[in-house]
């Protein structure tokens, strides 16, 4: 191996050889600078606006609602479309927000239901933005060091996590909270330039781009058959519902439990920002000693340690202590289950994937959010922060039942092994339904590995969009078994077969050694008919198409 390569294995920093990452992640430092000088601003601003805990909880909310709500749909718009674009137009969304925002703080039309329809509108904009952005990773940096470059996307917004809420609480403290919003709008221009002067090289696609409905439904079947993610999912999920108690809660903590003001609070988010910023240095050496529970498990139970703390301490610095700890574990658990993600998945499918997986994320911390702001509404801060700690400890233990899988170096890339066959008759895109059956000549001794091949190929075969799957076996000549599926067209069938990727091959080399006959498995590809001049009149336009 050359040096070039190793250090491009070994070296935290990477990605920033690649010149468009690191111009990208530069510019996200000051988008992400000030949405967190924003959120602190409306944070705080809620505080002095509403009479309720649960309200201010709401602010948190309103943020990651629209991102369990819509990211499936921008996951499908960043496989289908220029994510370049996409991104470009969800910037330029939030960047007219955050001037409404500012100029309705500025002349004092802001309302609590009004500053929650802004954050939500925010929130908009991150849900269209976050799954190009994560899958955009992929088209920056080589695979090999796609980890490094997701924790150093972690660290870059960490970073400015680290400083930019103490920034924002004297901000506030000094000018308002439309001062704080002003300087979010501003911040927009950097990343808006960058992404502006972007020339991807996206590879060609021949077939026509999927609806939208048609991706939104491909994705959710591929998560669905991939047990891996689904772990992921439930495990990103719980965190989300858990942790999220201290950024929904800790204007409550500042003020109530410390006896603090919006710079208290800048400090605390501060605290809580160069904890992750730790966390995310310390990511990759983690990951070499650790397995993917066991550091899961740990940062269930560092985040439970941090909302005690931050339950029973009445010292600013104390608790911002606390806060250290809960930052790191923050970033060690939501980039290790990113890059679990994306080493998981194909890129065909990888912004759907990231996206689901967000809305897990993002719906637990909606949902929290809510929970845990009725909770300190009727009991106070401390008890929530109590009561979330607990259930930390619920899931940290769902590890025992459903570990997280361990990262693997699956080739997934495209396969690119198949051909259109010629076909005796004129049959169009959307001609169909299509019906493939495959035909095996198995020996009894070899009938487990085969039936334990297929049950796999069972699984992947749906999960790349075939329908009505089915193994039969022939009952006057055992030997031969016959696998059959559907597609609804043709160009399903020719899209089912694009899917395929390097790691797939595995299990159809395998089925091919199990093969005895002479020749390979023999493949029949038929289109259904129907079988009078009527049904065939009354067939929905371009199902049949068959001349």
């Amino acid at each position: 191996m050359d040096d070039d390569h190793q250090y491009e294995q070994g070296s935290a920093l990477a990605p920033f050889k690649h010149g468009i990452f690191r111009s990208v992640w530069f510019a996200s430092l000051a988008s992400n600078f000030g949405s967190l000088i924003q959120s602190v601003g409306a944070a705080w601003l809620m505080t002095s606006i509403a009479t309720s805990s649960d309200m201010v909880a709401l602010v948190q909310a309103s943020i990651s609602l629209p991102i369990m709500l819509f990211s499936l749909a921008s996951g499908a718009l960043a496989d289908s479309y220029d994510r370049r674009r996409v991104m470009l137009t969800a910037q330029c969304f939030m960047f007219a927000v955050s001037a409404a925002l500012t100029l309705f703080a500025y002349l004092g039309l802001i309302t609590p239901w009004l500053l929650l329809a802004f954050t939500f509108l925010i929130g908009c904009g991150t849900a269209l933005n976050n799954p190009s952005w994560q899958a955009s990773v992929g088209d920056m940096v080589p695979r090999t060091v796609m980890p490094a470059a997701v924790a150093l996307n972690s660290m870059g917004f960490n970073m400015t996590r680290s400083v930019g809420p103490a920034i924002g609480g004297i901000i506030v403290a000094a000018a308002g909270a439309a001062a704080a919003f002003a300087v979010n709008t501003l911040s927009y221009f950097a990343i808006i330039f960058v992404l502006f002067r972007w020339r991807p090289e996206y590879p060609a696609n021949p077939l026509p781009r999927e609806t939208l409905g048609q991706a939104m439904g491909a994705g959710l079947r591929y998560v669905a058959m991939s047990p891996n993610i689904g772990k992921v999912l439930l495990r990103s999920f719980a965190f989300g519902f858990t942790a999220v108690v201290i950024q929904a809660l800790l204007p409550l903590v500042a003020r109530d439990l410390v006896a603090g003001g919006p710079l208290t609070y800048g400090i605390m988010l501060g605290a809580f920002g160069v904890g992750a910023v730790g966390g995310a240095l310390i990511s990759g050496r983690i990951r070499s000693s650790m397995s993917s529970e066991s550091i899961v498990r740990s940062a269930f139970l560092g985040f439970a340690l941090c909302s005690w703390i931050a339950a029973f301490s009445s010292n600013a610095w104390l608790t911002s202590a606390g806060l250290l700890i809960g930052g790191a574990c923050w970033v060690l658990a939501l980039s290790h289950f990113n890059i679990t993600v994306q080493m998981s998945t194909p890129r065909w499918v990888v912004g759907r994937a990231l996206s689901i997986y967000q809305m897990a994320t993002f719906g637990g911390m909606a949902l929290g959010s809510w929970v845990w702001g009725l909770v300190a509404e009727s009991n106070g801060p401390a008890t929530a922060l109590i009561a979330a700690g607990v259930v930390m400890l619920v899931g940290a233990a769902i590890g025992f039942l459903l570990p997280l899988p361990e990262h693997t170096a699956l080739n997934l890339d495209p396969l690119n092994r198949f051909r259109e066959p010629h076909l005796a008759l004129d049959v169009r895109p959307r001609s169909g339904p299509i019906v493939i059956s495959i035909e095996f000549i198995i020996r009894e001794e070899d009938v487990p590995a085969f039936l334990d091949a297929m049950t796999e190929r069972r699984r992947v075969r749906r999960r790349d969009g075939a329908r009505n799957w089915v193994l039969a076996r022939d009952l006057e000549n055992p030997e031969i078994w016959v696998e059959t599926y559907h597609t609804p067209t043709w160009l399903e069938y020719i899209r089912h077969n694009q899917r395929a990727t390097h790691a797939d091959a595995v299990i159809g080399d395998k089925l091919r050694a199990l093969h005895s006959g002479a020749q390979p498995p023999r493949v029949h590809r038929l289109i259904e008919r129907p079988t009078s001049l009527a049904a065939a009149l009354g067939s929905h336009k371009g199902h049949i198409e068959l001349h």
